[in-house]
């Protein structure tokens, strides 16, 4: 049965990353249309296996993709990948994480390399215009601004615990505005949406940023607000936002950053006052202390934090492009996809003696 289409979820190695690419009902539906869909076991996905069962996938061990899965199958997840296997032969859907010049990219592209596999990573899964189709950004920066705004007023408590959307915003209109103003740059982006509405159910006053305002930014502005929210992707290095001697100027009221786009170890990094992020455990690191204190929080699974509604709003836009990669013809938006993967190898350095 070599010929019938088929799809196989792992489990997430992140015992944080609660999320999954595709949902029961979802499976359901791919089902339907001929695909032999196989879910990995996990005691920490939002959804219960049982579920995935119930809508006629296989199941199989955690981690046993490696070995078990077929050489025709799309590997689906999310996540990074374990350390091993050394040598990737599948054809693997999720965010890699590895073309923007991140220090882990060219380790991940060589194991594609010598395996022979595939990577289709979702981030650059999009249309001729360059839109991406399926992103989880409005809930990483409604995840994000929430924990700011909670930490701004003492209000954040470790380790982060994920929870249904209604508990945070209950949490956020418990706490006390008390005067409060956040910037937002990239706030008509998916992630600045998201960061606006949390901000606004907090009742904190926001300040809204976009294109017009970063090309010529007013620093002094910026560091006016208590809270500032980066949510601007960018494909090309650009001048930072802040450096280290803005976060010393006098006039200073900043005292929280939460970043969304978690670009540390990129040449695309436009807040090169940070350079680890954060996780968990400690969502936020102190840049400067007491008596004016700046926190940075740059976690890069924010979503997780609202398992259930991020993962419904993705697998919604994600479902009719696993459908498009078993369609008889190429889908152009897969095919831009591999090229953005070809492309990435081409550019790995050569290796001596390859």
């Amino acid at each position: 049965m070599a010929d019938v289409p088929q799809l196989w979820m792992r489990s997430e190695t992140r015992p944080t990353e609660r999320r999954a690419p595709l949902t029961p009902d979802g499976a359901a539906l791919l089902v339907e249309h001929g695909v032999r869909i196989t879910v990995e076991e996990s005691d920490h996905r939002v959804f219960p296996l049982e579920e995935y069962a119930a809508a006629g996938c296989r199941t199989a061990p955690a981690g046993s993709w490696a070995e078990a899965a077929p050489g025709s199958a799309y590997v689906l997840g999310l996540k990074e990948l374990p350390a091993a296997p050394e040598h990737l032969h599948h054809r693997h859907v999720y965010f890699g994480h590895a073309y923007k010049g991140q220090t882990q990219g060219p380790e991940l592209l060589r194991r594609f390399l010598t395996g022979g596999g595939t990577l289709l990573d979702l981030e650059y899964l999009a249309d001729a215009q360059g839109r991406r189709l399926a992103a989880f950004g409005y809930w990483a920066g409604y995840a994000g601004a929430a924990l700011a705004a909670l930490h701004a007023r003492g209000r954040l408590t470790a380790p982060l615990v994920p929870m249904p959307r209604p508990e945070l915003d209950a949490r956020l209109r418990a706490c006390p505005a008390d005067g409060l103003r956040a910037l937002v740059i990239g706030a008509g982006g998916r992630s600045g949406r998201g960061a606006c509405d949390a901000l606004s159910t907090a009742g904190i006053r926001v300040t809204r940023w976009g294109r017009a305002e970063t090309r010529a930014l007013d620093r002094a502005a910026l560091l006016d607000h208590d809270i500032l929210v980066h949510a601007v992707l960018t494909d090309r290095p650009r001048a930072p936002f802040l450096t280290p001697a803005d976060l010393d100027a006098a006039g200073r009221r900043l005292s929280v950053i939460a970043d969304i786009t978690c670009d540390t170890g990129s040449e695309l990094h436009l807040l090169p006052v940070y350079d680890r992020l954060t996780d968990w455990r400690t969502p936020a690191l102190r840049l400067r202390p007491a008596p004016r204190p700046l926190d940075v929080i740059a976690i890069d699974n924010l979503p997780s934090l609202v398992p259930a509604e991020a993962a419904r709003a993705f697998a919604a836009d994600l479902l009719p492009k696993l459908l498009a990669l078993h369609a008889p013809s190429p889908d152009p938006d897969w095919l831009r996809c591999r090229a953005a993967f070809t492309t990435a190898l081409a550019g790995l350095p050569h290796q001596r003696g390859s």
